[in-house]
């Protein structure tokens, strides 16, 4: 990855550190800069192999605390829809749907943080509805994250459960991604802002508590929602 740009770097470092803290958010902070720098040719499948290293870094430490059982239930819905989804995607205006899954984020994560609750989402239909939803968000722009976001604040998983049942859904989740779009390395400088923003990301995890993070993984998917419909519009 050559030219890369400092603002670039940073929103890798920033990212990293937002799901080494949270359990998720790297891409939906990285992407929009990635895409806008790389194209989206190059830097969707970019910002999904960093996604997988911010993923394993802080699984490596945190992996006992998962939830297999409630990550399995994610992945069944995602991983059958990512090659439905990159099918039907094709000729699609894409900045479109990047605007209205933007919106529909939006709405869902102000009314999550109003405390409304749905019903929906701790059935097994409700995992279904989100790994599908991440499935296309992720094959549309790398950003599979605020589906899952929103099915995580429904379910009350402890902060540290949280975080690690994330990690391990999206290790999984972009790893088959990146199968089906295809490999692009990043850069050195890429991947040392990532290590960085991680570490710092992993000292921090351990003083959130659930309300803290809970919170934290609302407005990363906030702040995503907002990058991906400036990055449509723009």
């Amino acid at each position: 990855m050559t030219g890369f740009e400092l603002p670039a770097l940073a929103a890798v470092a920033v990212g990293a550190f937002a799901q080494a803290a949270t359990g998720m958010g790297f891409s939906l902070v990285a992407a929009p800069a990635l895409v806008a720098l790389l194209g989206p040719q190059r830097g969707v499948p970019t910002v999904l192999l960093l996604a997988v290293l911010a993923s394993v870094l802080p699984l490596s430490r945190g992996w006992r605390h998962a939830r297999p059982r409630d990550a399995g239930r994610l992945l069944v819905p995602a991983l059958l829809g990512m090659p439905v989804a990159a099918w039907l995607m094709r000729g699609v205006d894409t900045r479109v749907l990047a605007v209205a899954t933007g919106c529909a984020v939006l709405a869902g994560v102000a009314l999550l943080g109003r405390g409304v609750r749905w019903p929906l989402l701790r059935r097994p239909a409700g995992a279904w509805c989100a790994g599908l939803a991440s499935a296309g968000l992720n094959v549309v722009g790398g950003v599979g994250g605020p589906p899952i976001a929103l099915y995580a604040a429904n379910a009350g998983w402890p902060g540290r459960e949280s975080r690690a049942t994330l990690h391990a859904f999206f290790l999984v989740q972009n790893v088959a991604t990146i199968a089906v779009l295809g490999f692009v390395p990043p850069s050195w400088p890429a991947v040392a802002a990532l290590v960085c923003g991680a570490a710092a990301g992993m000292a921090l995890a351990p003083r959130l508590g659930p309300d803290a993070a809970r919170t934290g993984v609302l407005a990363v998917s906030g702040a995503g929602a907002l990058a991906l419909i400036a990055t449509a519009v723009g």
